[in-house]
């Protein structure tokens, strides 16, 4: 309200005979949508001269659905970026207006890609626009058999699975499911989170073969077996009833068996 706009907040506009009624006055050339997460109606959709824009965080077909980013991020992909298209009643299906390609740095977490693809993608909409208003930019249909999909994070995902994934996967992984559903495994029938982790090079750190999950201490630092002979630094954990403490404190304070395995 300190810039004279008028702010709207409705839980629910499906059958908001109010809210329509509010749009429908102001006739609006185009409505922007940014991660609303429910289905717009169609009489909104149907609504503006231009369009209802979405902007997505992902170089749409690839990643449609609640979580494009963190899949982006957990999937080890060198890239993604932002994409303006015109919301139809199919989830993400509908025509591509501009498209902008964002790097993803080896060790930047979906957090930090958040804010990258929110400041670039706010320049995106607005270029879209004007783009829309002068007849520039002209909607170009999706490839749909390019379509890959980035579900709703779930609290299992979240779940290390040392057996079926590479260090590098789960290190993925971890980059993106933060901040939920994070990463975590179990030790002695108790939940560990393990909120820092790295990929450790065996051929450098005193580590063997091993079964996955296999824990091993070299120098007062905590590593874990994964697939194909690879191995995580556990680097800041916190087990179930416990704080937060890195992995050296853990240890002081922890006596493992010498068998002991995560998960």
């Amino acid at each position: 309200m300190a810039a004279g706009i008028a702010v709207v907040q409705p839980e629910k506009i499906r059958n908001n005979a109010e809210f329509r009624a509010q749009l429908e006055a102001i006739a609006p050339d185009a409505i922007i949508v940014v991660a609303y997460g429910r289905i717009i109606p169609p009489w909104m959709l149907a609504l503006p001269r231009l369009g209802c824009i979405n902007l997505h965080g992902s170089l749409l077909p690839k990643y449609r659905g609640a979580a494009p980013i963190q899949w982006a991020v957990a999937m080890g992909d060198a890239y993604t970026g932002n994409t303006t298209m015109l919301l139809e009643e199919g989830l993400d299906t509908g025509p591509i207006l501009l498209q902008q390609t964002v790097e993803i740095a080896p060790h930047q977490t979906a957090v930090d890609l958040f804010e990258i693809l929110a400041r670039a993608g706010a320049p995106l909409v607005v270029e879209t626009l004007a783009g829309l208003a002068a007849g520039t930019v002209k909607p170009q249909p999706q490839n749909h058999e390019g379509a890959t999909f980035a579900p709703l994070l779930d609290r299992e995902d979240g779940r290390i699975d040392f057996a079926a994934r590479t260090a590098h996967e789960l290190y993925n992984r971890w980059r993106g499911f933060q901040p939920w559903p994070g990463a975590f495994t179990t030790l002695d029938g108790k939940k560990l989170i393990v909120h820092r982790m790295s990929v450790a090079d065996a051929s450098n750190s005193g580590l063997g073969l091993e079964q996955p999950g296999q824990i091993r201490v070299v120098n007062h630092r905590l590593f874990a077996a994964c697939a194909e002979e690879t191995w995580l630094e556990l680097i800041e954990v916190q087990l179930e009833g416990k704080k937060r403490i890195t992995a050296a404190e853990f240890l002081r304070g922890t006596t493992l068996a010498g068998n002991a395995r995560l998960g």
